[in-house]
């Protein structure tokens, strides 16, 4: 029998979220090749490409909550939070732009994880609301798709080499916070 690098599976992932960043509808022989395994191997881990692509799914999603709750445990303010959770989301863009270009509601457990996720950036604004950054005449989820769509701009200018991941997040947050201020400070 031969034996398996422990890292086989690590290294199948990685090559999940090389190749299909650049093309979603790659084979997953395109996948089994940059990971430098036979199809057989890669098999042994994913039964399917959609099995590889759930996989991938909730990887980049573990990353990505582990990256904001590192990123936020010592904030001071819900505004300090979501700036410090922008700024550690925006050097995860080449294995994030996978996950905002997949749709999620294939997968009713990643759909439901994803709108947990959402709610809780929500609750978030609305603590910063509170506390005066953003109008409180604009719906919190307005505030959230442009949070979002602001970090996938961020993600794509570093992606394209035309901002480092500090200056698109702090181009992200800019944009975020003078578009959507209380200009009245309520």
């Amino acid at each position: 029998m031969t034996k398996i690098r422990l890292d086989t599976k690590d290294a199948i992932l990685q090559a999940g979220f090389d190749v299909f960043s650049k093309n979603s509808s790659a084979s997953i022989d395109k996948v089994a090749k940059r990971a430098g395994v036979g199809r057989a191997t890669l098999h042994r881990y994913f039964s399917s490409k959609d099995d590889l692509m759930e996989a991938l799914a909730w990887a980049a999603m573990d990353e990505l909550n582990k990256a904001v709750e590192d990123a936020v445990k010592d904030a001071q303010s819900y505004t300090e939070g979501l700036k410090l959770a922008l700024t550690a989301i925006v050097p995860l863009s080449n294995r994030q732009l996978f996950l905002a270009n997949e749709p999620l509601d294939k997968n009713p457990k990643i759909a439901k994880a994803y709108q947990k996720d959402r709610q809780e950036l929500i609750a978030d604004i609305e603590k910063a609301k509170q506390e005066g950054t953003f109008s409180s005449d604009i719906p919190s989820k307005w505030i959230a798709e442009s949070f979002e769509a602001l970090t996938y701009a961020a993600w794509v200018m570093v992606n394209d080499g035309e901002a480092t991941h500090k200056q698109a997040a702090e181009l992200a947050w800019h944009t975020l916070t003078a578009g959507l201020s209380n200009p009245t400070g309520q």
